[in-house]
Formats: C-alpha cells, sequence, structure tokens
C-alpha cells in the first residue's frame, strides 16, 4: 500500500506503486544483455502456467534456493478504469482489501505476521492492482486461503467506519507526498500531459472530493466489477511445483464466481499537438526543469529502442547529457533522463536540478542542443555497448529476488497481464540485444521530434492547487460475466477459519568463512550461488564520528569521492569503465564507519576487483572534481533542510548528544554548508590516510565464489597496500546524560499540509547485553505494522499513512526514536497520542501481553528464511557482526535470545524509555500547529530553524 514512486525494470523493478502514467505506471523496463555473446544472454526465468474453469490464470516458476513461496496475485484494474467523480478509488480499493474479509475479519496483516511473511505489500497504479508476500513454504495453504478469501468473500466485511478509516488513510498518504518540494509536480504533470477523459489524465491517489464522495455502493460496485478470477493473474513462485500449484490454487480459488469481462480501453498515446511550458513556485531550495514526451507503450519494440536512447542520453554516469551539464558546464547538481511505459501510453522525460544562479534556459538548451545532436548522430558502438551491459548487469541483479517489488513474479506477473505472454520479456531482451545504433536513433528521432512539455518549479511561495468538486458517475449496469466460466465445489470449510500454519522451516544462514589477505585485512565470506554475481564490501573505522569538530560531512564527503575518479582516470573514464563492467561501484560512511562496495557480474569479477582497488587506493581527490562535489552536496544540504523528514534528522541528533559528542551531528552525515565549503583536499587525503587503509579493515565478500578463489583475487589487488603511520582504533564515544525534563522544538513549514513529529532520547548502545530485549520491546510499540502506535494513529484514528518507532544503530548510546507524518490539524492530538503510548508502555500502565510478545517473536524467527533471500541481507548482517564484535553464530545467537523474550523481559526492556525525558523536533506550519502543541504543556517550547538555531517565537 506504498505510494511512493520507482523507476521500475521489468524483471528487477518489474512494478512498484504508481500514483500516475507520468511517472511509471506499468512502465514495462527491461534490464539489458549484452550484444554478441549467446551464453552471457542465457538468463532466464523458466515457467509453467495453467488456468483454471473461472478463469484464473496460474504461472508457476520453481527456484529451490530457500524454502519460501512469492504469491503474488494482479488483478487487470487500476485507475483508468475509474469512473468520473471517483479518481483514486481502485488505490483505497486496494486499502480496504487489507481490512479482513467474511471469514477472516481484522487486519489481513495478523495471520501473516504469525507465519512470518516477507516482501508483503500491495501496490496500485493507472493500469492493475496487485497483492503479494512471500511466505514460508509450509504457510503457502494459509496464504492463498487468505487471498481466496478476500477474492471470493469480501463484501460482507466492508462496512462505513472501515471505508471511512482507510479513505482517511489514503489521503494522508497523498498530503505526505504533497508535502514534500516538488510535491504538487505529479498532479500537474498527468492533468496537463494528458487531456480531459483520457484515462491517464488524473493521479492514482485521486482528488480528495472525489474520495470524499466514495460510497459503500462505490466498494460493492468495484468488486463486483473487477475482483473475479478472470481478470486476475496469480503468480506462484520460489519453492513449489506445478503438481502443487495445480491441486492447491484449484483448492482455495476454484469455487469463486467469474466476474464480467470487461474491455480495457484502447491505446491512446495522446502525442501532444504543440508543445508548451508550465512554471509553478514551491517552497523549494533550487530550479527543477522537467521536459517530457508522450511516446509508445509498454511492450513495444520502440519503448526498447527509446530505452537505450534514454540510457545514452541521460540515464548513466558517463552519459552526454551528465558530461556536459554536470562535467563540463557545471550548471545543474543532478540530471537524467528515463522512458516510463504504461499500457495505453508511455512518458519520455528529461530532469534537471539547476544550480543556484543559473539561468534555467541556459540547461534548456543545452539540453536540447544535446538531444538534438543525439538524434541526428545516433549513439556511438560504445556507448550502446555500456548501455546494454549495464541493463543485463541489472537483469541479473534482479532475478536474485523472487517476489516483492520487482521480483521474478512480478516480471511474470506483468508480461502476463499486458501481453497475454508471462515470457514476453525475452523478445525485449532478444531485441535490446541485437539492436544497433541506426535503430536507437531512428525511435529518439520519431518521438522525440514530436512536441513536448516543459514543467518548471521554482523557488517561491506554493498556492494550493485548486480541486474540482466531485461529480457523480454515470449509471452503470453490471454486465453479466461470461458463461464460459465455470466453477467447482469446494471442499473448503471456510468457517472454521484461517488455516493454522504447525510447522516452519528453519533458517539457514550461510556459514561464515574466514580468510586473511597479505595487507592485515580479514576477509569473512557468504558463499551464495543463485545468481552470477559477487558482492563486496571493505569495511573501515571511522564514520560521521570521527568528523573533526568543525568539519562535519568529511567522512561522508571523502568517502563520496572515492568514484569520482582513481588512478589514471578522470571521473568520466571511471564512470565509462565501471559501466563496461557491468559493475556497481561506490562508497560512503556511516555513524561509527565507513565502506567501499562492489557489486561484480561474477564474468568479469577479476577486472572489477582490480578496479574497485584503484578506487580505494589510488584516489584523485582531483581540485576541479572536489569543487564540482562540493557544490552539488551543499545543494544536497539545502534540499535535505526543504524536506520535513530530513530537517528532522538534522536538527534532532545534536539536540539529543549536545555541541561537540562525535553524534551530535546531522544523522543525515553530510554537515554543513560551511564546513563542506572550507574543506581542503589536504583534509581529505588526510582522512583517507588515517581511514581508509586495510590493517584493521574488513572485507566482507558475499556471493558466487569461494575462498579458494577469492582471497588470491583479492590479494593480487590488495595484497601489497599498506597504510601510513599508525592506524587509530575507533572513536572514543562519551556517555551523555538525559535531559532532565521533556522539551519540544518547532521548526516552520509554512504551507505544510502534514506535521512530521520526532520524539527521541538515548538508550543503550547497540553492544549492550540488553539490546536484544529493548530491540523486541519496540516490536511491540511501534517496530511492525501491527504494533501499537501505528495501529492507533493510522488504523483507528487515520490521522497518519504510517507511524513507527525505531532504534538506530551505534556503538555509543543509541537514538530510541518516534515518528509520525499527520495530518496537520491533528498534530497535538497525535503528540498526546505518542507520549500516552510511550508513557502508558514504559510505566507499565499497559504492559505487553503475552499475545503482542507471542506475535514479535513468531514474525521475528519465522521470517527470517525470506529476510535472507538476498545477498544484501546476508551482508548487512555480516556488517553488524563486523561493527559490533558479534560471534559468527551472531544469528543464532540473537535467535536464541529472541525465543526466549517473555512480557515480563519487554516490560523490563521498556522501563528503560522515559517519556519524561524526550525530545520532541515537530516540523510544520506553526501557525497551524504551535499554540494547541503549546498547551499540551509537555516542556519548554523552541522555535528553531532547520539549522537548529533558535529563531524568535511566534506570537
Amino acid at each position: 500500500m506504498s505510494f511512493a514512486r520507482s523507476r521500475v525494470v521489468l524483471l528487477t523493478l518489474a512494478l512498484a506503486t504508481s500514483c500516475g502514467p507520468a511517472f511509471d505506471a506499468y512502465a514495462q523496463k527491461l534490464p539489458r544483455t549484452g550484444s554478441g555473446d549467446a551464453a552471457r544472454a542465457a538468463v532466464d526465468i523458466p515457467y509453467e502456467e495453467f488456468t483454471l474453469p473461472n478463469g484464473l490464470r496460474v504461472i508457476v516458476h520453481t527456484d529451490r534456493k530457500a524454502p519460501i513461496v512469492a504469491v503474488n496475485l494482479w488483478y487487470h484494474v487500476g485507475s483508468k478504469d475509474e469512473p468520473v467523480g471517483r479518481s483514486g478509488f481502485a488505490h483505497l480499493f486496494e486499502h480496504l482489501m487489507f481490512n479482513g474479509s467474511e471469514n477472516a475479519p481484522g487486519e489481513y496483516f495478523t495471520p501473516f505476521e504469525q507465519a512470518g511473511a516477507t516482501d508483503m505489500n500491495g501496490t496500485t497504479n493507472t493500469d492493475r492492482t496487485n497483492y503479494f508476500q512471500n511466505v514460508p513454504t509450509t504457510a503457502l495453504d494459509m496464504a492463498l486461503w487468505m487471498e481466496s478469501d478476500r477474492m471470493g468473500h469480501l463484501l460482507g466485511a466492508i462496512d462505513q467506519k472501515t471505508l471511512d478509516e482507510q479513505r482517511g488513510v489514503v489521503q494522508n498518504e497523498k498530503r505526505q507526498g504533497m508535502n514534500q518540494p516538488y510535491g504538487q509536480l505529479r498532479e500537474v504533470v498527468s492533468a496537463t500531459m494528458y487531456p480531459q477523459g483520457h484515462p491517464y489524465h488524473h493521479t492514482t491517489i485521486g482528488s480528495m472530493n472525489d474520495l470524499n464522495a466514495a460510497s459503500l455502493e462505490d466498494v460493492k460496485t468495484w468488486f463486483r466489477t473487477w475482483y473475479g478470477p478472470n481478470n486476475a493473474v496469480l503468480v506462484l513462485a520460489g519453492d513449489i511445483d506445478l503438481a502443487t500449484a495445480k491441486d492447491k490454487v484449484a483448492k482455495y480459488f476454484g469455487d469463486i464466481p467469474a466476474t464480467p469481462t470487461m474491455a480495457q480501453p484502447q491505446v491512446d498515446l495522446a502525442v501532444l499537438r504543440e508543445s508548451g511550458r508550465t512554471e509553478l513556485e514551491d517552497k523549494v531550495p533550487q530550479v527543477l526543469v522537467r521536459r517530457m514526451w508522450n511516446v509508445p507503450q509498454a511492450g513495444t519494440r520502440e519503448a526498447d529502442m527509446l530505452d537505450l536512447f534514454s540510457d545514452v542520453l541521460g540515464g548513466s554516469a558517463s552519459s552526454r547529457l551528465d558530461t556536459r551539464l554536470v562535467h563540463r558546464d557545471r550548471l545543474v547538481d543532478s540530471v537524467g533522463t528515463a522512458n516510463y511505459g504504461a499500457q495505453l501510453s508511455g512518458n519520455f522525460l528529461i530532469n534537471a536540478m539547476v544550480k543556484q544562479g543559473v539561468d534555467p534556459a541556459r540547461v534548456e538548451a543545452i539540453i536540447d542542443e544535446e538531444l538534438q545532436r543525439l538524434i541526428a548522430e545516433g549513439p556511438t558502438a560504445e556507448e550502446l555497448a555500456r548501455a546494454k551491459t549495464s541493463y543485463r548487469a541489472g537483469f541479473i541483479r534482479g532475478i536474485e529476488r523472487i517476489g516483492g517489488f520487482g521480483g521474478k513474479a512480478d516480471a511474470l506477473a506483468a508480461c502476463a497481464i499486458y501481453e497475454g505472454d508471462p515470457g514476453c520479456f525475452r523478445d525485449s531482451l532478444r531485441a535490446v540485444a541485437e539492436a544497433t545504433p541506426e535503430q536507437v536513433r531512428a525511435a529518439g528521432a520519431k518521438w522525440l521530434g514530436h512536441p513536448s512539455h516543459t514543467f518548471l518549479v521554482k523557488p517561491g511561495v506554493r498556492k494550493e492547487l485548486a480541486e474540482q468538486a466531485s461529480s457523480k458517475p454515470a449509471p452503470f449496469a453490471l454486465p453479466k460475466a461470461d458463461p464460459k466460466y465455470t466453477t467447482s465445489a469446494s471442499t473448503i470449510d471456510r468457517k472454521a477459519g484461517v488455516p493454522q500454519v504447525e510447522t516452519f522451516p528453519s533458517l539457514k544462514f550461510p556459514a561464515l568463512q574466514r580468510g586473511r589477505l597479505k595487507n592485515g585485512s580479514t576477509v569473512v565470506l557468504a558463499e551464495r550461488h543463485a545468481v552470477p554475481v559477487v558482492n563486496i564490501s571493505y569495511e573501515f573505522d571511522g564514520g560521521y564520528a570521527s568528523d573533526p569538530a568543525a568539519q562535519a560531512g568529511t567522512a561522508g564527503f571523502a568517502t563520496e569521492m572515492l568514484d569520482e575518479g582513481a588512478g589514471q582516470m578522470d571521473a568520466l573514464t571511471f564512470a565509462s569503465r565501471k559501466e563496461e563492467l557491468g559493475a556497481e561501484l561506490g562508497a560512503g560512511a556511516s555513524l561509527d564507519g565507513a565502506s567501499a562496495s562492489l557489486s561484480a557480474l561474477k564474468e568479469t569479477l577479476d577486472p572489477s576487483i582490480a578496479l574497485f582497488a584503484t578506487m580505494l587506493r589510488q584516489p584523485r581527490f582531483d581540485q576541479a572534481e572536489i569543487e564540482r562535489v562540493k557544490a552539488q552536496w551543499i545543494a544536497g544540504i539545502a534540499q535535505e533542510k526543504a524536506r520535513p523528514q530530513t530537517a528532522a534528522l538534522r536538527v534532532l541528533p545534536p539536540l539529543l548528544y549536545g555541541d561537540g559528542h562525535p553524534y551530535g551531528i546531522p544523522f543525515t552525515g553530510s554537515g554543513t554548508e560551511a564546513a563542506i565549503g572550507a574543506l581542503t583536499r589536504e583534509q581529505l587525503l588526510a582522512y583517507q590516510a588515517q581511514w581508509l587503509r586495510p590493517e584493521q579493515a574488513t572485507v566482507i565478500v558475499v556471493g558466487d565464489t569461494t575462498l579458494a578463489e577469492i582471497v588470491p583475487l583479492l590479494d593480487r589487488h590488495f595484497g601489497d597496500w599498506t597504510g601510513e603511520g599508525t592506524a587509530k582504533a575507533g572513536v572514543p564515544v562519551p556517555t551523555v546524560a538525559r535531559p532532565a525534563k521533556p522539551r519540544v522544538f518547532l521548526i516552520d513549514q509554512p504551507g505544510a499540509v502534514q506535521a512530521n513529529i520526532y520524539a527521541g532520547e538515548l538508550v543503550p548502545s547497540s553492544k549492550d547485553p540488553g539490546a536484544v530485549q529493548l530491540e523486541m520491546a519496540n516490536e511491540v510499540l511501534g517496530g511492525s505494522f501491527t504494533s501499537r502506535l501505528n495501529m492507533n494513529l493510522r488504523e483507528t484514528k487515520h490521522w497518519s499513512y504510517g507511524a513507527r518507532t525505531m532504534l538506530m544503530g551505534a556503538l555509543g548510546q543509541r537514538p530510541f526514536l518516534a515518528v509520525a507524518p499527520v495530518q496537520i490539524d491533528k498534530t497535538a492530538e497525535s503528540v498526546a497520542e505518542i507520549q500516552r503510548e510511550v508513557a502508558e508502555y514504559a510505566t507499565g500502565q499497559t504492559p505487553a501481553t503475552q499475545a503482542e510478545v507471542d506475535k514479535v517473536v513468531a514474525n521475528e524467527l519465522r521470517s527470517q528464511p525470506g529476510a535472507y533471500e538476498t545477498a544484501a541481507a546476508v551482508m548487512g548482517t555480516i556488517g553488524g557482526i563486523v561493527r559490533y564484535g558479534r560471534p559468527d553464530d551472531w544469528v543464532q545467537v540473537r535467535n536464541a535470545e529472541v525465543a526466549a523474550f517473555t512480557p515480563a523481559r519487554a516490560n523490563a526492556a521498556a522501563r528503560g524509555l522515559d517519556p519524561d525525558q524526550l525530545t520532541w523536533v515537530i516540523v510544520g506550519d506553526l501557525s497551524k500547529i504551535e499554540a494547541s502543541v503549546r498547551a499540551l504543556n509537555l516542556g519548554e517550547v523552541t522555535v528553531v530553524d532547520a539549522d537548529g538555531k533558535s529563531v524568535t517565537a511566534t506570537p
């Protein structure tokens, strides 16, 4: 039920949530294969399929790497199918599907949490609605029972209260998106790029007025029209075979009758008749320029060619627009292109964040100049080869996942829904592998020669977008179902309730193997052979905590510079080499350390490690590149201050830890404008020499390799690497006393439609003996979807799209945070509820119950086979083992602590929280919230700016 936008790559990111065709919609994007090597291109998702008599199409992919099954159910209905006057209804209905069914009333998530489900969610876009979860193999019957019960038995469980509740949640989801800088652009783009009456004219989230007008009768009509087996595709991927799938799916879904066969809208690209321009003002730190075209829909070969055109023009670090605007002329802080495809139309877009003080017209002129040059000349053979390799690498990495956002199940379902062929990705892979420069050039010339529309968002005063009044939908007579669809008698007694899951597969966390390099670095390897990829992370001490007091951001900036040129390669040459290899390289810092990472295809492992070694051992720190990245970095700080969430995370830590403390810095790690502006090349070199050195470092390797293979390879490139002088052993972190009384800090965000509430206090280190008990106690309070805080503010009161509590990791005292974005008129009430929830739990007034403890223990232990599906998840846990000095069998040690968790232990851990020592940071429109927050009398109230500096209080 996410509202977040994401670029979708079929097979790797087949379809995440969409909120309008102008951004991603179905977006059938294929990770591409390199040309000319049939063996390298032979990567596939084999599948089998069958169809029930009632029309449910089932696709089965077997992958035995873990004892889990991805259950992914797609309905071919989205916001394009909404009648006039009911925009947003498809997405609202998706939310309703999580509020129980006739035979399983209550929260849909509850039995899945008990069974240890992972990657569980639902999403809606213009063209389809999907529901998905990964479950332990032994929980498959439960998952199919639940999905079939809401497909066949939903309406009796939906009442006016439930509708009102989820309407409020969705409206807060919309507010959350609109409350961000540039947040109005989504709605303006949809209305501008598609004419009135086009199915893509409105966003998937819809209008507030239409959401308010939605009725129970609308719910019933929508369900009876669209939510039948004949309008759905079910993908089962993972630890399952065709025979098992046939038996279980027929058992649970066979008796559900078909719904009417609804016609899909005709493809309508709505190519613009003339070019246009729209300018908006918003409270943003810099100008955003977006130029857009309407182009062919997903699944067409022209869309495939435009994908490659996009990569060459602005879709990669070595692209033409990056080369010109970021590196050469230095007129923008970032630029990018994308080709998004949906069922009825596609969008090609160019985005540029213009540097402060630069005339946007100059940027627009250069964008057009580079576009016309590429249209005239086409890509070079080298450019096209890099684009293909990058896509192929993305494909290989993507098929590691069976489900969730963009896993293999998504890929199969997308192809089945939109092209009728679950294997449609093969045609696109082939087309891209065989693409010529002329084919790519011709596609760009044809479609980007049409009129376009330019959107410009500039700093100023945001004006609220006007909404039309909701109109009454036209009368609709429900057609009869096609008689060709039949049902089979059910053998399921649904009145008996949800099937109980009696057994669960045990976690098989890969054994950790250790070695040592000649340079003194420790190697920790976890073998994972599911995909031909090797992931490496070189872990160092240091991190944000090592920043000198007046130079906050040094660690982050220094590590960011590592891939901005190394050895004989400048920044662009380095980026090109990385793309040629299909490798992903990067570096960054965290609170207590820094790391440099490599994700390499097995076939290019040796040269990829060679490039990785060059990056770490010979970073250039060219002064010209330092100045370029400084400008981008400082612009990023301005963006952090403009976003309410990051503004709070910049201000809160210094309040918790105090001035001069190693952790008393913005937790974004970006530092301050003054500190970054004053950084010198010598300081960056000093940081590298002091902290990025091998003697006390650890190399974590997860992937398709062995210790016998990887240690000699690493030694070849790193073995003779030595540091200079004596290495430091971490950073001493002093203990800080909590404040004697609660404090409240307010940050003004004029015009905000939400308030972002943060409350925090310090608790013991991640290394503390009671750390696991506190983490589990936190799950009860706010760490899961069905936790107390989220169920209160989201599900019961529907004041928020989501509220949570969390514990950040740290070698020193770590922060406990309660976080809730809430509608602006419920700010004080939400603060009071957060205070009450924390106080009643911490003081034992509402202690943890046995049921709550059983739930979080079950979810924690039973979810692990799915939670460790990817190499990244395994690497994250090994990173914690290294950082916090844990034993190699930490997963088993921690599991034993979790299994022994009791209400008494939960309540003892909760007593470590003190509601009277919380520090609050609230970001919102103070003209609407300040008086009511002050009236709560939580503590002294101070108004601060986005730097945490006190400002004159409002009257």
